[in-house]
C-alpha cells in the first residue's frame, strides 16, 4: 500500500492506494470515523462493492443511498435525495459520508457532505480509474447545470480518500480509456518524464497490468497533492490541473452531458490546449502531434465533430474560468510545463475550435 498526504495544515488527510484495501476492516475502522455512516453509491458500483464494505464497518449504522449512474444524473435533485436520507435517518453533525464511485458519485456526495448542517465529514472511496487520479483528491465537490459544467459546487476535503486498484478489474474498457486521459494531463502540465514514461507504457496500462496501473494512479496523485497543497481554493497554480477542461466542458454541455464521457470530452479537450498553444508559438508542432499520437493510442477522441464550433465556444463563455468577461485558458510551453492565460489572439482561439468541431 502507498501512502500519500495532502498537506492543508488541520485539514491534511492520507491517500491510501492498494489492493483489497475495501477487504481491510482496521484500514477502514481508522479512516472511516463516526458511528452513524451514509454510504452513497450508484447502480452500478452499489452490487457490486457496497454489501462488502458496509459488512467491514463493523459496529456502525450504515445506511445505503444508490443513486442513477451517469453525468446527466450529476444534478441537485439528486444532491437532494441524498440529504433527504441524512435528514430521514436523523444523521448527525458526527456522521461521515463514504462516497464508493466514479466522479459523479464523488461530486455529490461531497456536496451533499458540504451543505448538510454546514458540513458534515466524508470518505472517497473511488471505483473509477478517473476518480482515483483526479476527482477524488482535492475537495471539489457539485453538480451541472444546463447552463454548464460543475457551475453549483464547493471545496469540501475528505478527510481520507480510499482507493482499491482491484475495483478496476470491474471497470468497462472506455471507462478505463476516458480516465487514461487524466493521467497523460499529470504528464502534459508538471512532468516530461512521466509523460515519456506513459508513452512506452501505454498498452500495459489498457492491459491493466497492477503495476503499470499503480504507478500512474500514484504519480498522477502526488501531482495533484502537491499542488493542492500549495493552492486549496484554485487562486493560482492550482488552475493549470484545468488544462484541456475548459474545452472539454464545452463538449459535455452542448451535448447535454450525454454521449460524452467526461475523460473523453478531456482528452480532445487536451488536443486543442495544445493545439492553440500551436498557434500562440509556444509549443513546437512534433509535440502536438505526440500528443495526438498518444491519445489515438490510447483509444481516445481527438476531435468533437458532433457539435458545432459555435455552439462550444458559446458554452465555453460561461465556464467557470472566465474572469471579467475574458476565457482564461492553460496552455503549454511544451511537454511538462503548463500555465495560465488570457492573453491570446481570439482569431486563433476561434479557429482551433473550428478545426476540431462540427
Amino acid at each position: 500500500m502507498d501512502t500519500l498526504t495532502v498537506e492543508l495544515e488541520d485539514r491534511s488527510y492520507p491517500i491510501l492506494i492498494g489492493a483489497g484495501l475495501l477487504h481491510a476492516p482496521a484500514l477502514l475502522d481508522r479512516h472511516v470515523p463516526g458511528r452513524d455512516i451514509l454510504l452513497v453509491s450508484n447502480t452500478v458500483v452499489a452490487p457490486l462493492y457496497a454489501e462488502p464494505l458496509a459488512a467491514r464497518l463493523a459496529g456502525r449504522r450504515v445506511v445505503e443511498a444508490v443513486l442513477p449512474d451517469g453525468e446527466p444524473h450529476k444534478t441537485l435533485a439528486n444532491v437532494s435525495r441524498i440529504l433527504d436520507v441524512l435528514v430521514a435517518n436523523r444523521f448527525g453533525r458526527d456522521c461521515t459520508v463514504v462516497a464508493l464511485g466514479g466522479g459523479v458519485v464523488g461530486d455529490m456526495a461531497g456536496f451533499a457532505a458540504a451543505c448538510y448542517q454546514r458540513g458534515v465529514a466524508y470518505v472517497q472511496v473511488p471505483t473509477t480509474l478517473l476518480a482515483q487520479v483526479d476527482s477524488s483528491v482535492g475537495g471539489k465537490t457539485g453538480v451541472n447545470h444546463p447552463g454548464g459544467k460543475n457551475l453549483i459546487g464547493a471545496f469540501h476535503q475528505p478527510v481520507a480518500v480510499l482507493t482499491d486498484t482491484r475495483t478496476l478489474d470491474t471497470l468497462p474498457p472506455r471507462e478505463l480509456r476516458a480516465g487514461l486521459a487524466e493521467v497523460i494531463k499529470y504528464g502534459l502540465i508538471r512532468d516530461t518524464a512521466f509523460y515519456d514514461w506513459l508513452e512506452s507504457n501505454m498498452e500495459r496500462l489498457l492491459a491493466r497490468e497492477p503495476d503499470a496501473l499503480g504507478h500512474a494512479i500514484r504519480r498522477s496523485c502526488e501531482i495533484k497533492a502537491e499542488i493542492v497543497g500549495r493552492d486549496e481554493r484554485e487562486q493560482g497554480e492550482r488552475a493549470v490541473l484545468n488544462l484541456g477542461h475548459t474545452f472539454g466542458h464545452a463538449i459535455e454541455s452542448a451535448t447535454g452531458y450525454s454521449g460524452w464521457l467526461h475523460g473523453e470530452a478531456v482528452g480532445a479537450g487536451l488536443l486543442m490546449a495544445a493545439a492553440l498553444s500551436r498557434e500562440c508559438g509556444t509549443m513546437r508542432p512534433e509535440e502536438v502531434d505526440r500528443l495526438r499520437r498518444l491519445l489515438e493510442r490510447t483509444g481516445l477522441p481527438t476531435a468533437a465533430r458532433d457539435v458545432p464550433a459555435d455552439a462550444a465556444l458559446e458554452h465555453m463563455r460561461i465556464d467557470k474560468k472566465v474572469k471579467a468577461g475574458r476565457i482564461r485558458l492553460v496552455l503549454l510551453r511544451g511537454i511538462g510545463a503548463a500555465y495560465v492565460t488570457g492573453d491570446y489572439p481570439d482569431g486563433a482561439l476561434r479557429a482551433t475550435v473550428q478545426a476540431y468541431h462540427g
